[in-house]
């Protein structure tokens, strides 16, 4: 996936580079993503002062493409003239996911393409983005509001949430846990979204021993781990693990394991091919009826009814 980042005039630096860094720590966990700074000129002077520079030209952005617009000094944002309009109304059109941080909802908005969207920006500015633009529906209070392909979040680290949801969609919540541990930064998610994610639960720590046991339970949810086996793997011994496992996520590494196999399984039903005896062993449990016992008393409802109700059929 190409990533075109529009550096404007005035464009605040953690807003580019927030997001920016975030796709390119993800290439180092098996994403693609070619990110390329495009402008109207070659060199641009940043809101903080320091000035960008073999900036590429605008390029042609289609399908599967994402544009991502940073944020601008909040002084410039009545004279949008400059801002290329017809450039993002066509990348638009040709199906790009357009991704504003902060401010550069502004430069969405002046464009026309946040007339009827729900859509989010600085919390300074959105009295500023409704009074303007009125046919946008700003909403306050989000990290990060996507509506359709177009994308707006409310500023600064918010630009990083932004990006990691992103990844997530793109790569999966375990490469977004990878990522975010990379950039030590927690992983929070908007309030549109799920917050239910077992990939993601129970890891807003930072010790190094517990990620690699959890990375191990989640890749591997049909081994039977042993406690020596879990100890080493995070450098301890097995009754310091579940100590320091239990204060880092506040649940035992047996019932973390639980939890990732039933996720894994909800998931899997979702294959109309798969039976409840292939499931079962794919999640390292016993037979399909610990399966369903297990499931029912999680999700309150039998894999049957939950496959069901999802539109799934064996």
């Amino acid at each position: 996936m190409k990533v075109f980042v529009l550096v404007l005039p005035d464009v605040h630096l953690l807003d580019l580079s927030g997001p920016v860094q975030t796709f390119y720590e993800a290439n180092g966990f098996g994403a693609a993503y070619e990110i390329v700074p495009c402008g109207l000129a070659p060199t641009v002077k940043s809101s903080q002062g320091l000035v960008l520079a073999d900036l590429a030209p605008l390029p042609t952005a289609g399908a599967g493409d994402m544009v991502l617009i940073p944020g601008i000094d909040s002084a410039t944002l009545d004279r949008l003239d400059h801002v290329p309009s017809a450039w993002l109304q066509e990348a638009h059109a040709a199906g790009a996911t357009l991704c504003a941080v902060c401010s550069g909802a502004f430069v969405l908005a002046h464009a026309g393409l946040l007339d009827g969207r729900e859509c989010a920006t600085h919390w300074k500015t959105t009295a500023l983005l409704a009074a303007r633009y009125p046919k946008a529906r700003v909403v306050e209070n989000r990290l990060f509001v996507r509506d359709g392909t177009i994308v707006t979040s409310a500023g600064v680290t918010s630009g990083i949430d932004m990006a990691l949801a992103l990844v997530e969609e793109r790569h999966g919540p375990l490469v977004t846990a990878k990522v975010a541990r990379e950039m030590v930064v927690y992983l929070r998610r908007s309030g549109d979204r799920d917050q239910t994610s077992i990939y993601l639960d129970y890891r807003t720590h930072l010790h190094p021993g517990v990620h690699r046991v959890q990375d191990e339970l989640v890749a591997h949810p049909e081994r039977k781990h042993s406690a020596g086996e879990l100890a080493r793997l995070a450098g301890m011994s097995p009754r310091n693990l579940a100590r320091v496992f239990r204060k880092t996520t506040g649940i035992t590494p047996h019932a973390f394991a639980q939890k990732v196999r039933l996720q894994v399984a909800q998931d899997l039903l979702n294959d109309p091919d798969l039976t409840l005896e292939g499931i079962s062993a794919r999640c390292g449990f016993a037979d399909a009826r610990q399966l369903r016992r297990l499931f029912k008393h999680s999700f309150g409802a039998p894999p049957s009814v939950w496959r069901s109700e999802s539109g799934a059929r064996p």
